[in-house]
């Protein structure tokens, strides 16, 4: 009999273990990633995931070991954004990593108790994310690209490869929160500059193919495309229309350049995301978000292709080259 229940409990023990093993794995702290864009139809993304979780293994935590990273991707669909914080809300996660200025606004929306660590090329506090830089408040920090910022410095980069074009287009995302801002700072610095600026949009990847036929109706002699996930996502979408329609294109980041963009100038979004997974481990070993500074990048990518420059037929000034990061020949 004691045989017998020996081989019982045995059975027993086996039938309970990969429950056991189950609870186990729940009970580890889960990280939510919400980002606006998606890792499908562009690599980048992937990238960027795998730049935080770098920092988060130097920070002492490995996915699938002691934590759990729950991704959920907009795909450039930010009506998605709201559904998705939900999502991680209710499954109770530790930290809340918010790509882009869409999801930050989502996830913020979402919480007021669960932290987030945001990044951003939009200003944080004009999006309501946190009260200041350097006391954020509330449930919120994270690292600030100032991508937008500097859209004012890429235009004049732009003009300076077709100085004599008389109107320039700007391509803008019109769902995202920045979207007036950035129309209305664009065109105040084309005005101070003496050129025209004529303002596209697109919230889809058929609005971007819409937005190059009124492109080429505009006689623009430069196109200028906004920091924006979609963009990104779409970025050999926008580097073969530029391309079809001969016209020079500036971007946001070096990808597109490497992928035969004209010129790209913009923050380093790797260096971003690891300084995210950084903060994101301090969060987890007990931090509080409303005493981390949020983090600005200061340094910046110049990228230029030589090759798409020739085909184009521009000449590019040398001291252009000359302070440029990349050169592609």
């Amino acid at each position: 009999m004691r045989r017998r229940a020996f081989i019982a409990g045995l059975a027993t023990v086996a039938t309970a273990w990969p429950l056991l093993a189950n609870s186990q794995q729940t009970t580890l702290p889960v990280v939510g990633w919400l980002n606006s864009a998606g890792p499908g139809a562009n690599p980048l993304y992937a990238s960027l995931a795998k730049a935080f979780q770098a920092a988060l293994k130097d920070a002492g935590y490995v996915d699938g070991q002691n934590i759990q990273i729950d991704f959920r991707w907009g795909e450039g669909q930010y009506a998605r954004l709201p559904g998705l914080a939900s999502e991680l809300v209710a499954r109770g996660v530790a930290v809340i990593l918010a790509g882009g200025p869409p999801a930050a606004v989502a996830a913020k929306a979402a919480t007021q108790t669960i932290p987030i660590v945001f990044t951003s090329g939009d200003d944080p506090v004009r999006l309501g994310l946190v009260a200041s830089f350097n006391r954020p408040g509330g449930n919120c920090t994270g690292i600030s690209e100032l991508a937008d910022e500097i859209d004012e410095k890429r235009l004049g980069l732009l003009h300076d490869v077709v100085p004599n074009a008389t109107t320039i287009a700007v391509l803008l995302n019109p769902k995202s929160a920045s979207f007036a801002a950035q129309a209305k700072q664009l065109q105040e610095a084309a005005r101070t500059k003496g050129f025209q600026l004529a303002v596209l949009s697109a919230a889809t990847e058929q609005q971007i193919n819409e937005a190059f036929v009124t492109l080429a109706q505009s006689h623009a002699g430069a196109l200028l495309i906004g920091g924006d996930p979609l963009f990104a996502s779409a970025r050999k979408q926008l580097v073969a229309q530029a391309a079809s329609q001969s016209v020079p294109t500036m971007f946001h980041d070096s990808s597109a350049v490497a992928d035969g963009g004209l010129i790209g100038y913009g923050p380093s979004f790797a260096d971003a995301y690891r300084l995210a997974g950084e903060y994101t481990g301090r969060i987890l070993k007990g931090e509080k978000p409303a005493e981390m500074p949020v983090v600005r990048l200061d340094k910046f990518n110049l990228s230029i292709n030589l090759r798409t420059a020739k085909q184009l037929g521009l000449t590019l000034p040398p001291g252009l080259i000359a302070i440029a990061d990349e050169v592609i020949e």
